[in-house]
């Protein structure tokens, strides 16, 4: 008969206790919010990669495709964009495209246009829409059909359906440095695989160099292809994306973004490409534009609007919001920049239960608790952030590693509503698991690739409202 181990002591109990309270304590700093981590990562600059790093290659051939990428393509993603740019000459606008084991071939055909800034140049980038794909199917694609194809493949989605397992990457302020290769390494090998990546803004930094040089576009677009042509990645744009430049006579924003970078933007009735909404798997994501104007009135404000009650949580129960300017920020980097805006919509998210909102722009990670402030007038003087369980988890992962480096400045005590925080660079998965419950984590470069520095649960708003804090671990 078996019996039970005898119990420990309460001093060897005791014991155990503080060793636990010791080795979290050597990790994070508890403060007046939640926690700041302690990790300190090596103080070395960060520095783009040079010009002729093997990440920017350009393919071999005359006229070969680069700079390769893919889309949503439409609502609820039985629609890819696929883009690309040719450098000698216009060549061939069509994507043929097959369904894997698949002996039929289609044809579809797309749009090409160039741009001028300043005393660059643009390629020839060509823009196409391949529509009606099967769900939840491989498709290989092959573009540059004339003289040196190229072929890549991606992987549709499942039907958009409330109990759809599906796991989406997080990166943003990606840039092309030495640290901007090593996150994107750690997203492609994380055990637990991405299959769709939401960029919350600030691609290239071509913005940074001299007249903003465009090459650096290029070399940016190269630099993705790897992963970007094999999977969509959503967009959003940063400031980094708005190239307003009237010392050289540029005067008109987003031109190089808007020319490379195409969204499904009047799929969801927007009259811009910079906000916009899409479904994917179980989840309804509204992107939005930090840097068009948001106040009432505006085109983007009675989009929005109109956009929140077209969310049916039975069909799409997780409600992600990607932007650019966080609203809940505790590092004195780009600190309230985001506050007209939150001060606008943030009634809307709380009204509508919104799970999470990521953000980048401040170069480092950070989580907040489920808080809002959206009591204040100016009679009440009410000012302060509450716990508030309809309203969503606030996310800052501008961490990508661009050379403008890390945001290490951070305000102190650490705000109520800052649930964890640290400066390292690194990248997050959100793996939704069905209508109830996500897994997230963060991941920082410098740890393995299992490695998870900040997780949590996420419970559903809407379908399970209970208090989801205490399953973080950082």
């Amino acid at each position: 008969m078996a019996t039970a181990p005898d119990r420990p002591s309460s001093s060897v109990f005791a014991f155990a206790v503080c060793v636990f309270l010791v080795l979290s304590l050597n990790q994070a700093v508890l403060c007046n919010g939640g926690i700041t981590s302690t990790f300190v990562r090596n103080a070395e600059k960060t520095v783009d990669m040079p010009l002729d790093s093997d990440v920017f290659a350009v393919p071999p051939g005359f006229n070969a495709p680069q700079q390769v990428h893919i889309t949503q393509g439409d609502l609820e993603g039985k629609a890819v964009i696929v883009s690309w740019t040719t450098m000698e000459e216009r060549g061939s606008n069509k994507v043929l495209y097959w369904k894997e084991n698949s002996k039929e071939k289609k044809e579809a055909k797309g749009k090409v246009t160039t741009y001028k800034f300043y005393n660059y140049t643009s390629g020839f980038i060509h823009h196409c829409t391949i529509k009606h794909l099967e769900r939840n199917s491989k498709y290989y694609y092959e573009v540059g059909i004339d003289h040196s194809p190229r072929t890549f493949w991606f992987t549709t989605p499942p039907e958009v359906g409330p109990d759809v397992p599906y796991t989406f990457g997080l990166i943003g302020d990606l840039g092309q440095s030495y640290d901007s290769n090593r996150t994107l390494t750690h997203y492609e090998k994380n055990p637990i695989k991405g299959q769709t990546v939401l960029f919350v803004g600030d691609l290239s930094y071509a913005d940074n160099y001299p007249n903003h040089d465009n090459v650096r576009w290029d070399t940016w677009g190269r630099f993705i292809e790897r992963s970007v042509a094999h999977q969509p990645w959503i967009w959003t744009a940063g400031n980094h994306e708005i190239d307003f430049a009237p010392e050289i006579g540029e005067t008109k924003p987003f031109k190089p973004y808007s020319h490379r970078y195409t969204t499904p933007y009047k799929a969801s009735n927007s009259t811009e490409p910079f906000w916009y909404s899409i479904k994917r798997g179980p989840a309804y994501i509204i992107v939005l534009a930090s840097y068009s104007a948001y106040g009432k009135y505006t085109p983007q404000f009675k989009w929005l609007e109109a956009e929140f009650p077209k969310v049916n949580r039975s069909e799409t129960p997780w409600l992600i919001v990607l932007m650019h300017a966080p609203w809940y920020n505790s590092y004195n980097y780009h600190y309230m920049e985001g506050e007209t805006m939150r001060v606008m919509y943030e009634p809307w998210f709380v009204k509508y239960k919104v799970d999470v909102v990521f953000a980048g722009h401040v170069h480092a990670y950070e989580r907040s608790k489920r808080v809002s402030n959206i009591e204040y007038n100016i009679v009440n003087g009410i000012c302060k952030p509450i716990d508030d369980q309809s309203a969503p988890v606030y996310i800052t992962i501008g961490d990508g590693g661009n050379l403008e480096g890390l945001a290490t400045n951070m305000s102190e005590p650490q705000p109520y509503y800052s649930a964890f925080r640290e400066a390292s660079f690194g990248h997050a998965i959100l793996d939704i698991k069905n209508r109830t419950h996500a897994f997230y984590a963060w991941h920082r470069n410098q740890d393995g690739y299992v490695v998870e520095a900040d997780k949590m649960w996420f419970f559903n708003r809407y379908w399970h409202p209970v208090d989801d804090s205490k399953t973080a671990l950082s």
